[in-house]
């Protein structure tokens, strides 16, 4: 792997300085639109279950996981390879992928537009260690998000409620080994939908970012880290202060193809029906309101996966 163009930031830092911790996050996302943490507090030993579930998923035979298809709007169970193209792509990427939502009670107002869960009954662990994984980079999501109020100067829990009970998803990832004569490529420059995206470090390489003068960055971090960048949503909301950056997987060489990949996104929403308006200490002179009308969250998340071809 290239070397990454990002330093890490220490979560250690959350509770021994957390001034330090919200200015070095909030520089990196308002510099480049994506930031690293090293050092988090995840027991290790649960990821690596969540991800063994993972890869034994995607190594059941294709009729198998077609099972668990087709859950309305793409967003829960599984999606086939071939699908999802990034916005004004020709060809599709070349993934195949898994999504787990949040559970909702009976009767919950966003019941409407979250699906229930699906789960693969070949896997008996997956549903007990995907879900700890979901709520673990949940909850994560939500410190950062804290730094973020901080470092807008927004009151320290100003997200919290704008993400109760949101559209969140995480999104379990294989890259199938890459033929010779491949057409597309792994994931193609796209930004994301959501508020915010926590990504686990993945085995092989790729990653990239488009940096403000047009040259794309490796994003590689060292074992043990956290790869976070700003959706599209918290873009708009913060009027470009914080940009959502495009990014992408890039295709391995030719001695690396025959390897698989793969990572976790886990996509932080608003909740549904939450109202992103531009924030009021965002709009100076120099940089006005570009986003005089409001959109509810779910608005501008189906808008969008009609896009790529999810909904």
């Amino acid at each position: 792997m290239s070397a990454s163009a990002i330093e890490p930031i220490s979560f250690t830092l959350y509770s021994k300085d957390f001034a330090r911790f919200a200015q070095e996050l909030g520089a990196s996302f308002e510099r480049y639109g994506f930031a690293v943490l090293s050092e988090y507090d995840l027991p290790q030993d649960r990821i690596d279950a969540a991800i063994s579930d993972t890869k034994a998923f995607f190594a059941l035979p294709v009729e198998t996981k077609k099972q668990y298809a087709g859950v309305k709007g793409g967003a829960r169970g599984y999606i086939p390879f071939g699908v999802e193209t990034a916005k004004g792509a020709t060809h599709y990427d070349l993934k195949e992928f898994w999504h787990m939502g949040r559970d909702l009670p009976p009767g919950h107002r966003f019941r409407a537009t979250m699906a229930d869960n699906v789960w693969p009954a070949e896997i008996p662990a997956f549903k007990h260690d995907v879900s700890w994984l979901y709520n673990a980079l949940d909850s994560m999501g939500g410190k950062v998000l804290e730094a973020i109020a901080t470092y807008l100067k927004l009151d320290r829990e100003f997200f919290k409620p704008t993400v109760e009970n949101g559209n969140s998803v995480l999104r379990l990832l294989h890259y199938p080994p890459i033929p010779q004569d491949a057409t597309g490529v792994r994931a193609g420059a796209h930004g994301d939908i959501n508020t915010i995206t926590l990504l686990l470090g993945a085995e092989e390489g790729g990653l990239e970012l488009l940096d403000r003068n047009g040259e794309w960055l490796p994003i590689n971090p060292p074992p043990g880290c956290i790869v976070i960048n700003i959706g599209d949503m918290l873009e708009r909301l913060t009027n470009h202060v914080l940009p959502s950056t495009i990014h992408r997987v890039q295709n391995p060489p030719p001695e690396r193809r025959h390897l698989p990949r793969y990572s976790t996104p886990f996509f932080l929403h608003f909740a549904s029906d939450y109202e992103i308006k531009t924030l009021a200490n965002c709009v100076t002179p120099e940089n006005p309101d570009r986003y005089p009308e409001s959109i509810t969250a779910d608005e501008f998340l189906q808008q969008r996966l009609r896009e790529i071809k999810l909904a």
